[in-house]
């Protein structure tokens, strides 16, 4: 019962990180699911399987808080169904021995992706409005799709940043399409890893426990979009799936590394990861403070000749 409400509590948290920074839900949640010893096919069936109810309210919620892009969503969640399935079909024909570090791997990558973007370089804001064209869409959604499913997570980390990348969608309406448009993924994931595994490896009490965590939490992340400061807790997610990654494969057959070399690859690992978010947290503050001077500076110089000086 304490595993489950533990993995009910990762649901929870995993969902408003998701659907307040448009990713992370199954990186985190397959990380942990990894650090757990199940077995790398059955950790992404089992996140995918509880994505179809998360998606599904978080895309809901993120509609009545006016956050979709109903034309993007539907240009990059078709190809991006279709690549979640053949990636579920791939994972599931790989060893355990083989896919548990591959998929680690690959969810480094995307952890240091997710860390470096939001750290380094924030949110763009150039060229909003312009619209994004299919033949952009639906290359990346095939990528995200197919790396989502043979990593446990990837739609989100690959998706929002490179949405983000091309400045032409506000970072609510980002978020809120590739939240709703991974209902789509989610299905065809859950699909491939059932025609490919059957019922093999799969603890339905689990996909329940997550399930229920990131239903409760769909509705409030989508109203924190507005509130939190991505950069930040992008660096704070994307630190999370490092250390946690950086762990496995240093456990695992590949290197199987001692206790003299694992412990201060560890602490260098806190420390940038620590250095990561004391920079984000400076720079939004920045940002916010240069922000405010320029509306003040702005509203000074709309009032009238006189206001202000008598």
């Amino acid at each position: 019962m304490r595993t489950l409400i533990l993995l009910a509590l990762a649901g929870l948290g995993a969902q408003l990180v998701d659907g307040s920074l448009g990713m992370a839900y199954g990186v985190t949640s397959t990380t942990l699911l990894l650090a757990m010893g199940t077995n790398p096919a059955a950790a992404s069936a089992t996140v995918h399987l509880s994505e179809i109810g998360t998606t599904l309210m978080s895309g809901a919620s993120h509609w009545r808080f006016g956050n979709v892009d109903w034309k993007v969503v539907a240009k990059i969640g078709v190809p991006g169904a279709v690549g979640s399935f053949l990636g579920a079909t791939v994972l599931s024909k790989l060893s355990t021995e083989l896919a548990e570090p591959v998929m680690s791997l690959i969810l480094l990558g995307l952890g240091g992706y997710v860390m470096s973007r939001f750290t380094f370089k924030g949110l763009p804001k150039g060229q909003l409005g312009k619209p994004l064209r299919k033949r952009f869409l639906a290359p990346l959604g095939l990528v995200a799709g197919f790396l989502d499913a043979t990593g446990g997570g990837g739609w989100g980390p690959v998706g929002t940043p490179a949405l983000l990348a091309s400045g032409r969608m506000e970072p609510r309406k980002v978020i809120g399409s590739i939240d709703t448009s991974e209902f789509l993924v989610a299905v065809a994931a859950s699909l491939g890893f059932l025609f490919s595994l059957g019922s093999q490896g799969l603890k339905w009490t689990w996909v329940i426990a997550f399930l229920l965590g990131g239903v409760v939490a769909a509705p409030v992340a989508a109203w924190l979009v507005r509130l939190v400061p991505p950069r930040v807790l992008g660096s704070a997610v994307g630190g999370i799936i490092v250390v946690t990654n950086v762990r496995t494969l240093l456990k695992s057959d590949w290197i199987g590394a001692p206790a003299a070399l694992s412990t201060p690859v560890y602490v260098l690992l806190y420390v940038t990861w620590a250095a990561a978010l004391a920079y984000s947290i400076r720079a939004h503050r920045r940002e916010r403070a240069l922000e405010a001077r320029t509306e003040s500076e702005s509203a000074e110089g709309r009032q009238p000749v006189g206001v202000g000086h008598q």
